[in-house]
């Protein structure tokens, strides 16, 4: 029989992919990749925690989405108790007897009874619902391999210093990522890298990279991070490969080109899109697959790439655009009604060996 984790292993495997290339791309850590494909839902902090990694590991892969969501249901089912009313037990021939003479002493104790009951219920549901309350605060542990993931308000972090564990709580995910450390409470902005010292020893112990947060009015949102610890070994939290730049001399002389910033170094930069009426809206970041869904007013789309991403709107004046690099952040003009937009959005390097953040128009 088939089976959504066997599905999905031999994706991988076909595509020759190994589980660190998956997390960068994904970030779903490791742990939660090979509990997908091994079917181990223990590991995961609840069920819309793993429906969520499991659309997005199939999409991924390039799987059908839909056959696996409708595998890991079957699993859910069959791995389900049967409801205690469905079971059909043979009744003994003396049950009939004890109803007659228990009948009547049960109905004289059934309103005092029912009264306690109704009590008993309302504490256990108010002990469940502060059992929930406490329950969605999950703690996550940070070792060697980097934490890739979605923080809320109230989630902990503990990190392994030289001096100790170290405990860091998120204060808040509004606009912002808030981190209380000993050193106090650390702001890290949207596509904002930040190294931050959790012990209080003046020393960089970790470093957070943010390219997703809620917005003030939906704090329920969290943020999306990659934090990893400071040591020799350790690599910026957002990469750009300098590498895959293109030299401005490569580019068409007559390509129409917008400079937003230019710098001695080149970093992830995030392009926020809020719409203000429906269009249809493709993107694609770097070298994933092309992502176009149909977007209405009030929606918002967050998009972080490490070298550039092209965008595709169908009609430009429904969507206000926002460059956000290095903590700060960019308009770029509304087009006219009805127009058709497709351009690039992207790191060059200038002939004099700096880097520039251009929008490159496309025909």
């Amino acid at each position: 029989m088939e089976s959504y984790g066997g599905l999905l292993r031999q994706k991988r495997e076909e595509k020759q992919l190994e589980f660190e290339t998956i997390a960068r791309d994904t970030a779903i850590t490791v742990n939660y990749l090979k509990a997908l494909e091994n079917e181990d839902s223990a590991v995961f902090p609840g069920e819309p925690y793993l429906v969520g990694f499991l659309k997005n590991y199939s999409d991924y892969l390039g799987a059908d989405t839909e056959k696996i969501l409708q595998l890991y249901h079957a699993k859910i089912l069959q791995e389900s108790p049967v409801p205690e009313g469905l079971i059909v037990r043979e009744k003994p021939k003396y049950i009939i007897p004890l109803i007659v003479i228990f009948g009547v002493l049960l109905f004289g104790a059934a309103v005092t009874g029912g009264i306690l009951f109704f009590q008993q219920k309302f504490e256990e549901q108010r002990r469940l619902e502060a059992l929930n309350s406490r329950d969605k605060f999950k703690t996550y542990e940070l070792a060697e391999t980097p934490f890739y993931g979605r923080l809320y308000k109230n989630d902990t972090v503990v990190v392994k210093t030289s001096g100790g564990s170290v405990v860091v709580t998120v204060a808040g995910t509004a606009e912002k990522l808030s981190l209380e450390t000993a050193s106090g409470i650390q702001h890290i902005e949207l596509s904002e890298e930040l190294e931050i010292d959790v012990d209080g020893d003046s020393s960089a112990d970790i470093i957070v990279y943010v390219s997703d947060v809620s917005s003030d009015s939906d704090e329920d949102r969290g943020a999306e991070v990659k934090i990893v610890l400071k040591n020799g070994d350790s690599v910026a939290a957002g990469e750009t490969k300098t590498s895959e730049i293109p030299n401005i001399q490569e580019l068409p002389a007559s390509q129409k080109r917008t400079v937003i910033l230019e710098d001695n170094r080149a970093y992830p930069f995030t392009v926020r899109s809020d719409f203000r009426a429906g269009c249809v809206f493709r993107y694609k970041i770097d070298r994933k697959d092309i992502v176009e869904d149909y977007y209405s007013n009030g929606d918002t789309v967050n998009m972080t790439a490490s070298n550039g991403l092209r965008l595709w709107i169908s009609n430009g004046n429904t969507v206000k655009l926002q460059v956000i690099a290095n903590s700060r952040s960019y308009d770029l003009g509304v087009a006219k009604a009805g127009q058709v937009i497709v351009q690039d959005i992207r790191w060059i390097k200038d002939t004099d060996g700096k880097y520039k953040l251009v929008v490159n128009e496309i025909e």
